[in-house]
C-alpha cells in the first residue's frame, strides 16, 4: 500500500465566539492593533489579520465560557511597547517575564477572559 505525502495544511484562522461581539472586535483592533479585514454587522462576523493567520470573531448568544485549556500567543516586536499600549487603555497588566528560552512574555486577558500571551524574542535570538 502506497501513501502519497499530502502537503501540510496551513492554519487559516482561529475562531472566537462571544456574546459581546462589538466589544471584542474593537478590543483586538485597538489593544493589539490587528487589522480588520472583514466586518459583517448583520452576521456579527469579523476577520482580523494576525500575521500569517487570521482571528475570526463570531457573535453568538451562547458563546460559552473562556477556557483555561488554551491561550492565544501573539509575537510582538516589543513587549514593553505592547504593555504601554495596554496600560494606556486603562487595563491591568503585569510586568513582562524573561524566559530562559530567549523570549520576553506578557500575559493578559481579553474582555471575555480568554488568555493571551504576548511575546518578543530577545535581540540576537532566532526562533
Amino acid at each position: 500500500m502506497t501513501h502519497s505525502i499530502l502537503p501540510r495544511p496551513s492554519l487559516f484562522s482561529v475562531e472566537l465566539r462571544t456574546a459581546r461581539w462589538p466589544t471584542l472586535v474593537d478590543w483586538y483592533r485597538d489593544a493589539l492593533g490587528l487589522k480588520v479585514l472583514v466586518r459583517v454587522l448583520d452576521d456579527e462576523y469579523a476577520l482580523l489579520e494576525a500575521g500569517d493567520t487570521r482571528l475570526a470573531i463570531l457573535g453568538r448568544a451562547s458563546a460559552g465560557e473562556a477556557s483555561g485549556r488554551w491561550s492565544l500567543g501573539f509575537e510582538v516586536p516589543d513587549v514593553v511597547v505592547a504593555r504601554e499600549r495596554l496600560l494606556g487603555m486603562a487595563m491591568t497588566v503585569g510586568e513582562p517575564t524573561i524566559h530562559p528560552e530567549g523570549f520576553h512574555e506578557l500575559r493578559v486577558v481579553d474582555p471575555d477572559g480568554n488568555r493571551l500571551r504576548l511575546f518578543a524574542w530577545a535581540l540576537g535570538h532566532h526562533a
